[in-house]
């Protein structure tokens, strides 16, 4: 079996899941290839000493691969695809940080949930990604997908935007807000849903439209079908503004158009039988439980 590791350092609440992690894989002979960055912290800090292979692009990851283990939070597994892309190669996240949906082990048994990885008794959830096209050019997107969202916000100013949508080039509405959310499914859970918007399951078609602090309150979040292509031309005071794709963002011109549309390719999440996405959600929501007393 051979195994791709990303991961984030956190001091002491990372370390002990991270040497559980290469005590078990060493321990059953898998073949490690580690991110190069993340393995010199892991010498830095002595948590590991052994010399390992390492990777620093997407273009070291290929088919030989079985699988990639992200260790820290949801945006270590959002940086961690940026090396997977296209490839195929199956994500599992290992939960080090607080809130999250994305990474499932938690670090209670963790030994058992590897276990499961090791004897390849998990499931897949293909996950869709938004891709993107800025006119008239590309410019300072070196990534031009996002697993969660792809949002477009006010830069340097208190003031509204305006950002005109288009769905398969029938307008739509024009948002006056502080901003505008394209949600995948996935990113559904994320900043889409701290802006009101609601919550889909991984295997839902569909897309979120979800503005930010609207000034018009009857401009409601919207699920579209995932086959449409969305256009925005953003418009207002300021020379620039802000796009995100995750947690990467660049800045376009005033009067710039975005083309987005989901991508041929899909993500594979690692899914363990024990940790649905139900069960996440009750988890991390505290649904059905009762904190008033």
């Amino acid at each position: 079996m051979k195994v791709a590791i990303f991961g984030q350092y956190y001091q002491n609440d990372t370390r002990p899941i991270i040497k559980d992690i290469f005590v078990f894989f060493n321990k059953n002979q898998v073949e490690l290839v580690i991110e190069e960055k993340f393995l010199k912290i892991l010498h830095e800090e002595k948590i590991v000493e052994k010399q390992y292979q390492t990777f620093s692009s997407h273009l070291d990851l290929d088919a030989s691969f079985d699988i990639l283990i992200s260790i820290g939070g949801d945006g270590t597994i959002l940086r961690a695809v940026t090396f997977v892309r296209d490839s195929g190669i199956p994500v599992l996240g290992v939960n080090a940080g607080r809130l999250g949906f994305l990474a499932k082990v938690q670090k209670e048994n963790i030994e058992s949930f590897l276990r499961v990885v090791l004897e390849k008794k998990y499931t897949i959830s293909q996950r869709s990604l938004l891709g993107i096209e800025i006119n008239p050019d590309n410019q300072d997107i070196d990534i031009e997908f996002a697993m969660n969202e792809i949002s477009v916000s006010r830069k340097d100013t208190t003031s509204m935007i305006t950002i005109e949508t288009y769905l398969n080039e029938e307008y739509l509405n024009s948002y006056w807000a502080d901003g505008l959310i394209i949600s995948t499914p996935t990113g559904s859970t994320g900043y889409s849903l701290s802006c009101g918007g609601p919550i889909l399951t991984p295997d839902v078609k569909g897309l979120v439209i979800t503005p930010i602090a609207p000034h018009n309150l009857t401009a409601r979040p919207l699920v579209v079908p995932d086959n449409l292509e969305i256009r925005l031309k953003v418009s207002g005071r300021e020379e620039q503004y802000l796009v995100s794709l995750d947690s990467r963002i660049t800045y376009i011109s005033n009067n710039a158009e975005l083309k987005i549309k989901k991508t041929p390719f899909v993500i594979n999440m690692v899914e363990i039988p024990e940790e649905t996405f139900f069960k996440t959600l009750r988890n991390k929501l505290l649904w059905g439980q009762d904190k008033r007393n």
